[in-house]
């Protein structure tokens, strides 16, 4: 059995636990599994049609290839869809974090009538699965004149109730003591959260900021459902514009865009991974 122990804020990070050789073999295999498919994408978006799937995965013999960016990209309004989605997938992580503060700050330092059903309600909501509410939601938008327009995509997703547990129970794990003596000092509640609450949580909200940004950045449904015109579709509704007739999809100009699309992903990833990994430690949850 591979064990990975994780120590505790004042430790030195992550280490590995018994067999810390059998450990690394075995990450390695995981990243080389990981990492084949996604050389094998950049290596095919430089190179033509032909080349694509008649040439091994490990053969870079060329040749290569930029008319799948300079031609490909130019077929559709990409950068158009690269906006949208950098714009949704922006504004809806920002408003969740927002929303998933202040909830979890409520729900873990405060007591009010139906504390306790209010949570086990946000707790129940991530039992549902989006197709069941997809339906009144689209009625709501509709009601609300948001079809085919950049806030209709927004505004149902900038409420996260994970990102509302994650963060109560992040709040609920600190000393009771911390925010009493900030009340003792003066703070009110608005000043303890600014000054106590959102310093401290900055680790789980880069944390909740990552996987809202990434979850909202790879949305296909909900932009599908709701734009309707090409001036408000995002990135993954605008990739299947690519798709030509039967046997005339031009898989170049998909790997070309696709390997834009994962950019941003890959530039979240590296610059929230300290706070990712520290967001775990500090909430002790063992990797």
């Amino acid at each position: 059995m591979i064990l990975l122990k994780s120590k505790n804020i004042a430790g030195k990070g992550v280490v590995a636990g018994k067999f810390p050789i059998i450990n690394y073999l075995a990450l390695s295999l995981l990243a080389l599994v990981f990492t084949i498919p996604i050389i094998w994408s950049i290596k095919a978006a430089f190179l033509s049609q032909s080349d694509i799937f008649s040439k091994e995965i490990f053969d870079f013999s060329g040749p290569w290839t930029t008319d799948n960016f300079t031609v490909g990209l130019r077929t559709v309004p990409f950068f158009t869809f690269f906006l949208n989605s950098l714009t949704v997938a922006g504004v809806t992580t920002l408003v969740i974090l927002m929303t998933s503060l202040t909830a979890g700050y409520g729900f873990a330092c405060f007591n009010f009538k139906w504390k306790k059903t209010l949570f086990a309600l946000v707790i129940a909501s991530l039992l549902m699965p989006f197709e069941s509410i997809m339906i009144p939601l689209f009625i709501g938008v509709r009601q609300l004149h948001l079809i085919d327009s950049k806030l209709g995509i927004i505004l149902p997703a900038t409420v996260s109730a994970f990102g509302i547990f994650m963060i109560r129970q992040f709040l609920t794990s600190l000393p009771r003591e911390l925010m009493d003596a900030a009340y003792i000092d003066g703070c009110g509640y608005f000043m303890a959260f600014r000054k106590i609450v959102v310093p401290i949580a900055r680790a789980p909200m880069a944390t909740l900021a990552a996987i809202s940004f990434l979850g909202n950045w790879n949305n296909y449904l909900w932009p599908l459902i709701i734009a309707q015109s090409e001036k408000v579709y995002t990135l993954p509704i605008g990739l299947t514009m690519f798709r030509g007739n039967e046997g005339a999809t031009n898989y170049g100009y998909i790997f070309a865009a696709s390997f834009f699309a994962g950019v941003p992903a890959l530039l979240v990833f590296l610059f929230m991974r300290r706070s990712i990994i520290q967001s775990y430690t500090l909430t002790g949850i063992n990797l």
